[in-house]
């Protein structure tokens, strides 16, 4: 069989460069197929006076329009906390909540009927930014805390203290998919097909608004055109929506959100307004920090509380800071409700890290990196989180050596400043910046994962497992890890869409850990039925050699062949020990099952051990900024990462190098801009910046460190999905460098997420 090591392409590669991979608007041929569409508030904050739908139901080809009235079960679909209504009943909260929702012959007539609804609204004020929800005290929960050592003291003691604001932006998803769900009826059970990162909550919430129980409802993924996070619980309201739709029609009914609509009306990365304090000694090592991360989290709860407590959890990135205290606050603004978006909250937290680290280099007068470098975690007494974790196996210093080897980053800042004092409008910067990112889910029950593995009588394995793929090579690295536990080639190994009919109470897709917990919770299963095996192979090795016994435990699955690891001549084929398996009435399907070891976390103490590792990065990067227009290319970038044993080289340097790209859309390009009654106004491909094949650094360069197993995890390996994306942080401050330049690095810029042409013009504007 092919080993791990070797390039293996994504599953799916030809089908998607060929046009042929199916999405759910693909679905065509299904016999009477309705569409759906969602009437839509155009108002943030308003009373509902009247709605009257007379008109628009009688519209030839108009199947259904429903209102709250007509939900038969719960109009609730608020993943956590209940506070999100399906359809809305006496008021909205924000442009793009559903008050009614239409099943129609085609599109075309969707639209027409909409027209044909009239719904009275009384307008209320709006609260449209954080800094007025703050004002107000709009919050949406009691306020967290984690907090070590004794900041009053440390303060008191301080040799140097800065303080700052640092405001960051939200960023919108722009899966290529946008939101869709197909539900088919049949005789009370409703299979949907959703694009979602969480079928099961899709399950049990389209259970609930239909007033069924969840065996009613089998939600099936084959793969999703993007996630990003942004499907990890709004993909839920779409299928919702097709479900009652489709329960009230009897037919089939699909719903696919336009781009412009999916962009007004769905949730972002959660804008934060920071404030912080730091104090530091001559030498630049903290001594204390005190930080408030505020979050817009939008009109009700999703998962924000979640998403700052990661926030909070990743306030001191990769340093070691003695006395920390982390207040964090959620603001409930009128605006969609924020969600999931790669980093989950991470990217917010150690923005504010960042920039007190880059601050107080500029204060003392030294390199950045020489700062970093002397804060980071170490031994002994160098090695506790603010939270109380230890940090253990700590990559820190070798990424570091690494990186700043192959970057040639000493020599390069000596060729940075001198090209700064040939130049008077064209300055460069150079940056680097450190990610080290914890893995697990936060909320300790969802690390738990589920599979089953058939094996059919030919010797082809047929494997279900709980997450889902979007892209991101999840399906690919569980196929090999199928074919190296049973020790078959990959040819052998088909992964099939998730079911929830198939594996059960699935977590999320998310928090960088479905390869993680699903790959081991495949190779629990795939263990049992080689146990089994083993049995079957050990009776038949020894029938045909009586010297010496095979015994259960030396039997070994390799290259398609079944041997006795001490007497390898004694063997038979993979394929016809499963052909004799079945004769000898063996099973040959296996569910697994895993949960992460030792994870926990006490929201109420702030204290705990939450992660079950940590991946570490850093990235390098150097970029030219045009003093007069504020534009900039990013001229290099450098990155080195600790992935443990990669399971697969050529997808996880696709992560690497998309999730850095889309962090550098995040702290750059991506703004979103509204009006004074809460619209978006860039909701479309041009206007809203995404990154470009120009924004890819000229010269780009990717190293993953090898023979650094990572133990305790499926074959040595560490996550990779969500890590890379703070990567940015070195693009967005060697910018930061370049304008300090400007005034000789004598000033501070003053500078936000994300660093747009405008924002980098303003601060040049102060520096003068």
């Amino acid at each position: 069989m092919k080993n791990s090591s070797e390039i293996i392409s994504h599953e799916s590669a030809f089908n998607h460069v060929s046009g042929r991979s199916v999405y759910i608007d693909d679905m065509q041929n299904v016999g009477n197929l309705l569409y759906g569409r969602i009437v839509f508030s155009p108002h943030a904050h308003a009373s509902i006076v009247s709605v009257d739908t007379s008109k628009a139901k009688k519209l030839k080809g108009v199947k259904a329009v429903l209102t709250y009235k007509d939900i038969p079960g719960s109009n609730n679909f608020g993943p956590v906390v209940h506070d999100e209504v399906c359809l809305a009943i006496d008021k909205v909260e924000f442009i793009g909540q559903a008050v009614c929702i239409i099943a129609a012959e085609s599109e075309e007539i969707c639209r027409a009927a909409e027209k044909l609804i009239a719904v009275e609204y009384d307008v209320l004020e709006p609260i449209l930014d954080l800094e007025t929800a703050i004002k107000k005290n709009n919050l949406l929960a009691p306020q967290r805390k984690i907090e070590i050592g004794d900041i009053k003291s440390a303060f008191k003691k301080a040799e140097n203290i800065i303080e700052g604001t640092l405001q960051i932006g939200g960023q919108e998803h722009w899966y290529l998919e946008t939101h869709s769900c197909l539900c088919i009826p049949d005789e009370g059970h409703y299979k949907v097909f959703s694009s979602t990162q969480n079928p099961s909550e899709t399950q049990l919430l389209v259970a609930e608004v239909l007033g069924l129980q969840s065996h009613n409802v089998e939600v099936e993924v084959k793969r999703m055109g993007g996630g990003f996070g942004g499907k990890e619980t709004q993909g839920n309201h779409y299928a919702c929506w097709a479900a009652l739709l489709s329960n009230k029609t009897q037919q089939p009914v699909k719903i696919v959100l336009s781009r412009d609509d999916d962009q007004k009306t769905t949730g972002k990365r959660h804008p934060f307004l920071a404030h912080y304090k730091a104090a530091y000694d001559k030498i630049g090592i903290l001594k204390a920090v005190d930080v408030e991360l505020n979050c817009n989290a939008g009109s009700s709860t999703d998962l924000s509380m979640a998403i700052l407590e990661r926030a909070m959890l990743h306030a001191e990135n990769a340093y070691f800071v003695p006395n920390m205290r982390i207040i964090g606050r959620a603001y409930k603004t009128n605006l969609p409700s924020n969600t999931a978006y790669r980093g989950f909250g991470g990217p917010q937290g150690m923005a504010v890290i960042e920039t007190i680290i880059d601050r107080i280099a500029r204060k003392l007068g030294k390199d950045a990196t020489e700062i970093r470098f002397r804060n980071f975690y170490g031994e002994k007494d160098r090695n506790i989180t603010p939270y109380g974790q230890l940090i253990e196996r700590n990559r820190l210093k070798a990424v570091y050596e690494k990186i700043i080897r192959s970057s040639n980053y000493y020599n390069r800042r000596i060729e940075v400043d001198r090209f700064n004092t040939e130049n008077k409008y064209l300055k460069r910067g150079l940056a680097l910046t450190p990610v080290k990112f914890g893995i697990s889910f936060t909320t300790s029950f969802l690390n738990q994962a589920g599979a089953l593995v058939h094996i059919y009588k030919d010797g082809s394995v047929m494997v279900n497992h709980g997450g889902t793929e979007m892209g991101q090579g999840l399906h690919t690295k569980i196929s090999q890890i199928s074919a190296a536990e049973l020790g078959v080639s990959l040819d052998k190994i088909i992964v099939s869409p998730t079911n929830t009919s198939k594996v059960p109470n699935t977590s999320p897709t998310a928090a960088s850990s479905g390869t993680d917990i699903n790959g081991m919770a495949v190779k629990n299963a795939i263990e049992k039925l080689k146990n089994r095996l083993s049995q079957v192979a050990a009776e038949k090795l020894n029938s045909e050699n009586t010297d010496k016994k095979t015994k259960t435990e030396d039997v070994i699955f390799e290259n398609n062949m079944v041997f006795d690891k001490k007497n390898p001549q004694k063997k038979l084929s993979f394929d016809a020990l499963i052909s004799l398996a079945y004769i000898k009435q063996t099973s040959l399907s296996a569910t697994g099952y895993y949960k992460t070891p030792d994870v926990n976390f006490n929201r109420e103490t702030g204290t705990g051990k939450p992660f079950h590792y940590f991946s570490y990065a850093m990235s390098v990067s150097e970029v030219e900024v045009d003093m007069l227009t504020g534009s900039h290319k990013i001229l290099r970038s450098d990155i080195v990462f600790d992935i443990g044993d990669s399971l697969n080289k050529l997808i996880d340097l696709g992560q690497i190098e998309g999730g850095f790209i889309q962090g550098v859309g995040w702290c750059t390009t991506e703004e979103m801009k509204y009006d004074k009654k809460g619209n978006l106004l860039n909701h479309s491909p041009d206007t809203y910046k995404i990154p470009l094949a120009s924004d890819i650094p000229n010269d780009f360069r990717v190293t993953i460190m090898d023979g650094i197993p990572n133990p305790n995890t499926i074959r040595k390996s560490k996550a990779i999905g969500e890590p890379p994306f703070m990567l940015c942080f070195s693009v967005w401050l060697a910018i930061k460098d370049a304008i300090s330049a400007f005034a000789n690095h004598t000033k501070d810029p003053d500078f936000r997420i994300p660093a747009t042409n405008e924002h980098i013009l303003l601060a040049v504007e102060k520096m003068k």
